[in-house]
């Protein structure tokens, strides 16, 4: 197989991982258990859920969306990232000068 062959292999894995990245669920909560998100690893929600506890207080409520969301995507992206990696460093060949394309 040529180079532009094994291009478009590795595009297809990289299509079909973020796909499967679309079934992949990231869980975080606030430290006190009141807020829970469920994101997938693509970064969509797919899920919020509050403690009635925390409706009573907008402001605290949206402190705890912002800092919840922000470790979610975080998580997320994190193993977003090391899948794609791992998809390109395995199908794509060294070429000198470009090993830290993928890092």
């Amino acid at each position: 197989m040529g180079m532009m062959g094994k291009l478009k292999e590795t595009q297809q894995k990289m299509e079909e991982t973020k796909k499967r990245l679309d079934t992949v669920l990231v869980d975080e909560q606030s430290t006190d258990g009141l807020l829970k998100i469920t994101i997938t690893a693509n970064r969509k929600i797919k899920s919020i859920t509050i403690a009635d506890d925390l409706l009573q207080d907008k402001e605290q409520l949206e402190d705890y969306m912002i800092l919840v969301m922000n470790k979610a995507i975080e998580k997320a992206t994190k193993v977003n990232e090391a899948e794609l990696d791992a998809v390109a460093k395995m199908d794509m060949p060294m070429i000198p000068g470009m090993d830290n394309l993928f890092k």
